[in-house]
């Protein structure tokens, strides 16, 4: 049975409700990663502490993650026995990411430590909207070589929300 899970893909493509459906079918502990790289006022845990606290986390052996950022990727994959690749195309993810970006923005939801989105960051030259351009083809690339590479742990490549939804009906 797998035991530790990354779930992996550009921002917007829904990687936190995937890794809490898959944590939910199997009883897996869930680490939601912005949680504890985000501290109050948008202000990001230093490295060196993100790379202690995920290397313990990663320690366990019962984990689902939703993300691992590049500073300590290289922690996650040595202990990752499956990564869940959302590939999904640019605009599935871009809408996904604005729709819920504007949303968040207007009705002030909290989204992790208390943190809020605003029409100020959204417009802002460090937006999560412009991050996806910056970031989309290197993770999507990303994901397609650990899928090709026999020293990775085990990828599935999800190219469809409907495919990855089949799959998690089929845990636990």
């Amino acid at each position: 049975m797998t035991r530790r899970v990354l779930v992996y893909g550009v921002t917007g493509s829904g990687k936190s409700t995937a890794a809490a459906r898959i944590a939910e079918r199997t009883g897996l502990p869930l680490t939601l990663v912005d949680e504890l790289t985000w501290l109050p006022g948008w202000v990001p845990l230093e490295v060196e502490a993100q790379r202690e606290l995920f290397a313990e986390i990663v320690a366990g052996e019962r984990w689902v993650l939703d993300s691992a950022y590049s500073h300590w990727i290289d922690l996650v994959l040595a202990r990752t026995d499956l990564v869940v690749g959302l590939d999904y195309p640019r605009w599935l993810s871009l809408s996904r990411l604005v729709r819920r970006t504007v949303r968040r923005a207007t009705d002030k939801r909290p989204v992790c430590n208390g943190n809020t989105e605003s029409w100020r960051q959204l417009l802002s030259r460090d937006s999560i909207v412009g991050w996806h351009f910056q970031s989309f083809a290197r993770k999507r690339a990303r994901m397609r070589a650990w899928a090709g590479d026999p020293t990775k742990p085990e990828v599935l490549l999800f190219r469809r929300p409907r495919d990855l939804e089949r799959w998690i009906a089929t845990l636990g």
